[in-house]
């Protein structure tokens, strides 16, 4: 084999990757709405599910299934209405509340600040590895727009109360 058929082999390869990736996102995010489905239509049937779904996990499957930012509020009623028992919670938005904070806290979803509104929380993006050209890659290294879009995508938008920034990100601020 030559280096060019090695090229070739290699552009099919990550050219399938990124098309499984965007067909694992399509998929997530039938799966959440298929189990939103099922939750309601087995709560008019009067069914109780055999395999009860912890909040943390069914906050999860919200988020990811949602395709928009969501307040805690929005979240709560979604989780209703696919079914979860939210009745066993003293007070059900703050048990939502300190979930969101939880995943967001661990990387999972990010806080996204809205002017004069109520906060709102997104799964944080996913990774979708892509090569780029010894161009691209300088282009986006010449302009200081795109550099700075580079280091804007390294933290998230609101930083949580508590969380502390990490030496490297200390470090990086200093230096702009």
């Amino acid at each position: 084999m030559t280096s060019e058929d090695y090229r070739r082999a290699l552009q099919t390869a990550v050219r399938e990757y990124e098309d499984l990736g965007i067909r694992r996102r399509e998929i997530d995010r039938r799966l959440s709405e298929l189990a939103q489905t099922i939750g309601t239509l087995s709560k008019l049937l009067g069914h109780t599910p055999t395999v009860p779904l912890g909040l943390t996990d069914a906050i999860r499957l919200v988020m990811r299934g949602a395709g928009v930012p969501m307040t805690p509020v929005d979240v709560r009623d979604r989780l209703q209405g696919m079914g979860l028992d939210m009745a066993r919670y003293t007070n059900d938005l703050a048990a939502v509340h300190t979930i969101l904070k939880r995943l967001n806290d661990a990387g999972e979803l990010r806080l996204v600040a809205r002017p004069g509104g109520k906060p709102q929380y997104a799964p944080s993006r996913p990774s979708l590895p892509m090569v780029l050209s010894k161009d691209i890659v300088g282009a986006m290294h010449d302009h200081a727009a795109e550099r700075d879009a580079i280091h804007a995508m390294e933290e998230p938008l609101v930083p949580s109360p508590g969380r502390r920034r990490s030496a490297s990100s200390r470090q990086k601020k200093s230096a702009r």
